[in-house]
């Protein structure tokens, strides 16, 4: 019988890049996070049927703006992020901190 080659997403990140706490494993997470932002807002975007343009316009933007943080070429500040979700969607932000 063969030997399966899958392992989980944790697995995998274990053996890439290292425990949690351990710095390559770390800039992935954090790179991981931002990217998610991103993919949020552009779903988000496009649920409302809204274009990068129109969100831009409703939050006091630009386009080019809204595109580098819809593909993780620019982080958001909390603030900006709150501004688009709430003014330009018409959601509400919420944040969760998790403890170990």
């Amino acid at each position: 019988m063969k030997k399966s080659n899958i392992v989980s997403l944790e697995e995998f990140k274990d053996i890439h890049y290292g425990k949690r706490g351990a710095k390559k494993r770390e800039e992935l997470e954090t790179g991981y996070e931002n990217f998610k932002i991103g993919a949020l807002i552009h779903d988000a975007r496009l649920e409302k049927g809204m274009t990068q343009e129109q969100l831009a316009e409703k939050v006091g933007t630009t386009k080019s703006y809204i595109s580098k943080i819809e593909n993780d070429v620019k982080e958001v500040r909390i603030s900006t992020l709150q501004k688009i979700v709430e003014t330009g969607l018409g959601g509400k932000l919420q944040l969760k901190i998790s403890l170990g």
